[in-house]
């Protein structure tokens, strides 16, 4: 990998090469003498310590004294619980596990960044795609699972023979609605690579307006 590796990543490709050109190898690609980049390094590295909180979380869970800890994740929960029902009403509980695990895995991602020696994986394009693409799968998912196959209908148009129109570009023949399909995945990769840092740099700004008064 062509990149000015981090220490961590430094590690990773002196002890554990074999297993990254593995890892390539699996889906086609030639073997490389540094196979980790940064951003895949670090994306291991928020998910082992998004693991490591939470088990430590589950040890000291409690109803009548709840720790800090608890209190920080409680408040966390209310938040992601009440802006996922102000857009989908009481059904969204059903779904909160997957919110909230791919906000507070963002969440860090670009936060983890503000650390010297560490940088943030969403940075990079192929982890904001990934995340989008796994929301838009489990979009996918859940409609099916809740309405059956019958779901997949409604993103044929009015027509079947029109279908291919919903996924062939969205300016083919300039017919409006034309390509919603295809958007639907790179929408929110974009939005993600382009907004998400700008979104946790306006709340940090806030956050030291509390902290520190002018």
């Amino acid at each position: 990998m062509h990149e000015n590796e981090l220490w961590i990543t430094r590690i990773f490709n002196d002890r554990f090469s074999e297993l990254g050109n593995a890892a390539l190898q699996l889906v086609g690609l030639h073997p490389e003498p540094r196979p980790w980049a940064n951003f895949i390094v670090m994306q291991f590295l928020v998910a082992a310590l998004l693991v490591v909180v939470f088990a430590v979380l589950r040890a000291r869970l409690s109803a009548t004294k709840p720790g800090k800890l608890q209190q920080v994740f409680e408040l966390y929960y209310g938040f992601v619980r009440g802006q996922a029902e102000s857009q989908m009403g009481h059904a969204a509980s059903r779904y909160l596990s997957y919110f909230g695990t791919i906000f507070i895995f963002i969440l860090i991602c670009n936060l983890i960044g503000v650390i010297p020696a560490f940088e943030s994986p969403t940075m990079n394009a192929p982890v904001t795609l990934g995340c989008a693409l796994a929301t838009f799968l489990y979009y996918h998912l859940m409609g099916v699972s809740t309405h059956g196959f019958k779901y997949i209908l409604q993103f044929m148009g009015p027509k079947w023979w029109l279908a291919f129109l919903m996924f062939c570009g969205p300016h083919l023949f300039g017919i409006p609605g034309a390509g919603d399909g295809a958007a639907r995945i790179r929408e929110p990769g974009a939005g993600l690579y382009i907004y998400a840092a700008h979104d946790v740099l306006r709340e940090l700004r806030g956050l030291a307006r509390t902290l520190i008064p002018a």
